[in-house]
């Protein structure tokens, strides 16, 4: 193998470049800042209503996880009503009335 000649210039240049290619798109793909050309950083620009999207998907997760809640005890009601004996069930049922 000749180290010399111009092949194993060309090789150690792809190489190189396939590295830097990779790595900022892996960056890039998880959220870090990239460098730019003139060895800046360019960050991921972020959306000025950012925060207001992350409250209002906070404040419907909540109220969805206290509904979710109140299903499964009515659920839970309406299997224990359904596995019981008749005359337990019957009186339960008026009881909730």
């Amino acid at each position: 193998m000749d180290w010399g000649g111009p092949e194993f210039v060309i090789a150690i240049i792809a190489i190189s470049t396939f590295g830097w290619v990779m790595t900022s798109w892996i960056r890039a793909r998880h959220g870090y800042p990239l460098e730019n050309e003139w060895a800046g950083m360019a960050h991921k620009g972020e959306q000025p209503d950012a925060t207001r999207k992350i409250e209002l998907l906070t404040n419907e997760n909540e109220r969805l996880t206290g509904q979710i809640g109140r299903l499964e005890e009515r659920l839970a009601v309406l299997e224990r009503i359904a596995t019981d004996p008749a005359e337990r069930t019957a009186r339960e049922i008026d009881r909730l009335r």
